[in-house]
């Protein structure tokens, strides 16, 4: 920045001051110089999203991300998938006490705080383990173990509070909460069981309370798998309605390339889903994670695309940045030699109309 001589010296050193605190560097994170006076006004409406829990594990292992095209030019994740892909929101994970502290409160609140100064939205997905939560995994954090049903729904509170708290410290303002991960078969097990209804529930409330407690307008999201198969959905929304649960949107993942019968069948049986819990349950739907091959670019454009023009309030993609193979073997990210595909140019496109 260029000072003309008509400023006065106390001027410039103010300046030079402001500019030096203001100055943030990240650990192997290309820097994006940002010159407006303020962060981005937040979008409304549609949510366009993608779950970047990996991203700071990346960085720290050297990953480079770029925009697409022969131009090709080095980029920070979270802006290149706003700029470059029609991102307007990010979902994050969180995991209790991490082995390595990937998805631990630090980290989760460092890459929030990235998306809040980019003007993105944020989720905040609560596994309640400490490690990856799902279908077949559902198990219960290890300081956690023994506790009966009152000590757990303390310890729920607790963590979401603590986590929420240092979010809200950091200037973040969630927009979505998420109490479980794909919790089909129930949460922390073997106590929150989907087999135990009761204690489910009032799983799942304890967490509904306290993220009203920090954040009120947030929207609390029961998330299961499987967004095709309506008899899980109707099995879990039933114990919550018939235990007197608390959340505030159905929350489902959408991985169709796997079936016989083709993508487009099982996306149909979604949206059939989608017709009959809104019907059902009065309740707002969220597809919180979606992806296919990442090989299969043209097959995913059409399936977000189509997913787009269903009653849903969003459709959030998982790990569109990871390259082919990466952490054990995924395969269902949507980035091609570190430069997205065209998987999520309906993303693009919706920011155009």
């Amino acid at each position: 920045m260029k000072l003309t001589k008509l400023i006065p010296l106390i001027a410039l050193l103010t300046a030079s001051a402001l500019f030096a605190c203001g100055e943030e560097s990240h650990h192997n994170t290309p820097e994006t110089p940002d010159n407006t006076p303020s962060e981005p006004a937040k979008e409304t409406g549609f949510a366009r999203g993608a779950d970047v829990g990996w991203l700071s594990q990346m960085e720290a292992e050297g990953l480079k991300f770029y925009t697409p095209g022969p131009d090709r030019k080095e980029k920070e994740c979270m802006k290149l998938l706003r700029d470059d892909c029609g991102v307007n929101s990010i979902r994050l994970r969180v995991w209790v006490d991490p082995k390595d502290g990937w998805n631990g409160i630090k980290d989760v609140v460092a890459k929030a705080s990235r998306a809040e100064k980019l003007g993105l939205r944020t989720m905040i997905d609560f596994h309640l383990s400490d490690t990856w939560a799902d279908p077949g995994n559902q198990i219960m954090p290890k300081a956690w173990e023994g506790l009966d049903l009152e000590g757990l729904k303390k310890a729920v509170a607790s963590h979401v509070d603590e986590t929420l708290r240092a979010l809200k410290d950091a200037g973040v303002t969630p927009e979505w909460v998420q109490i479980g991960n794909e919790i089909t078969p129930g949460m922390m097990h073997p106590v929150g069981h989907v087999d135990n209804p009761k204690e489910l529930t009032a799983l799942i409330n304890a967490g509904y309370d306290a993220v009203k407690k920090v954040f009120p307008k947030a929207k609390v999201i029961v998330h299961l798998d499987s967004g095709h198969d309506q008899w899980r959905y109707d099995r879990m929304f039933d114990i919550l309605r018939d235990n007197g649960g608390r959340y505030d949107m159905i929350g489902m993942s959408l991985y169709p390339f796997w079936a016989q019968e083709g993508w487009e069948a099982v996306s149909d049986k979604c949206i059939e889903n989608i017709e009959h819990l809104k019907a059902k349950y009065g309740k707002p739907i969220m597809i919180c994670e979606i992806g296919m091959p990442w090989d299969q670019a043209e097959d995913c454009k059409k399936l977000i695309a189509k997913m787009m023009n269903t009653d849903v309030e969003g459709i959030f993609y998982w790990e569109p940045q990871a390259p082919s193979g990466y952490n054990g073997g995924y395969q269902l990210g949507c980035f091609d030699n570190g430069a997205p595909t065209v998987a999520l140019d309906p993303f693009k496109d919706a920011v155009k109309k």
